[in-house]
């Protein structure tokens, strides 16, 4: 015989007709919701027969011992980095360690959280697709950090790809380079947005001209169609979302008998393993990912002896540096 489901604050949301934030203040802080509404959402508690999770009343008193870590694409080397290093220090505070994948979709991540609430003291979210305002929700649930993306209010640790983007263009120009493109990662992704906004402000800055193309699948199979629209533009740079789409994209220029970095040159972001390993080898961006992810675990720990679901805003803001290798090159005449 089935046991029973376990009614969740999604449920008493749903039947009160309310935000499920709202219902968390309710229950957790009262005083920052009126009066009316927090007796409805309480009657409305009260005969669903919600119960707090245990799991969850433990993480304030810091006597669970799991945490969660949600990927994008556990196969993506970027990751493999990322996750080593929350494993490593979630490992040396005596803590279990559970991975998950997302497939690149916001409506799974948060399917993932609600299902994973049950049996974990908090989430480290890397690189989440999620918007900021479903992340905010769910924070007022959930114990969050975040690596490699931040939201107003939230704990988060990001190696910075606004001084990197910074670099690139610096190193472009260094060699020549007059027009570049860059080929955008996945729509919802937050680094891609901050990828491009840093590019374009450094390439105006010193006046090369700068273009956004995509969103590409950010694979190695994604770099075909992603270098057949950067080669129409005429661009002699090409900066890719991430090393994966850099990879494809050089593949695809050696097919159509392109030359890197002679004809044009291509920078990736990420160094992932293999990233030197290619011919040519790739020119990208670099930054402690391990050690950000260390660092979002760090938050959550933090906040196990607080009495708050949520620890303060905290932001935690790791340097990036270029490696050159012989993707890039000076341009053509």
């Amino acid at each position: 015989m089935n046991s029973p489901k376990r009614i969740t604050i999604y449920d008493v949301a749903r039947e009160a007709d309310v935000a499920a934030s709202t219902v968390s203040r309710a229950l957790r802080t009262p005083r920052r919701v009126n009066t009316a509404t927090r007796e409805h959402i309480l009657e409305v508690a009260e005969r669903l027969g919600y119960r707090p999770s245990p799991l969850a009343t433990a993480l304030q008193s810091g006597r669970t011992a799991t945490v969660a870590m949600l990927v994008p694409d556990v196969t993506n080397p970027h990751f493999f980095g990322t996750i080593r290093g929350a494993e490593r220090r979630a490992a040396a505070a005596g803590i279990s360690f559970i991975l998950s994948y997302t497939e690149e979709s916001a409506d799974t991540e948060r399917s993932k959280i609600e299902h994973l609430a049950r049996s974990v003291d908090g989430f480290i979210l890397a690189s989440s697709r999620m918007s900021d305002e479903s992340i905010c929700e769910l924070a007022e649930e959930h114990n969050l950090a975040l690596v490699n993306r931040e939201v107003r209010g939230l704990p988060s640790a990001v190696v910075d790809s606004r001084d990197g983007s910074r670099q690139i263009v610096e190193h472009l120009a260094s060699l020549g380079h007059r027009s570049m493109v860059y080929l955008s990662g996945p729509h919802h992704s937050w680094l891609a947005g901050q990828r491009w906004e840093a590019l374009g402000a450094s390439a105006e800055h010193l006046g090369l001209e700068a273009r956004r193309l995509g969103p590409f699948p950010p694979y190695v199979e994604g770099g075909g169609a992603a270098a057949d629209a950067a080669l129409v533009t005429g661009a002699t740079a090409v900066v890719a979302h991430n090393d994966l789409l850099a990879i494809g994209v050089m593949r695809r220029l050696a097919e159509r008998g392109v030359a890197v970095p002679e004809q044009v040159s291509v920078v990736g972001y990420d160094d992932i393993f293999g990233a030197d390993f290619c011919v040519p080898a790739l020119t990208t961006l670099a930054g402690p990912q391990d050690e950000a992810a260390r660092w979002a675990v760090e938050l959550l720990l933090e906040n196990r002896s607080r009495s708050t679901v949520q620890a303060p805003d905290r932001n935690v803001l790791l340097p990036s540096h270029l490696v050159i290798r012989d993707s890039t090159g000076p341009a053509p005449d």
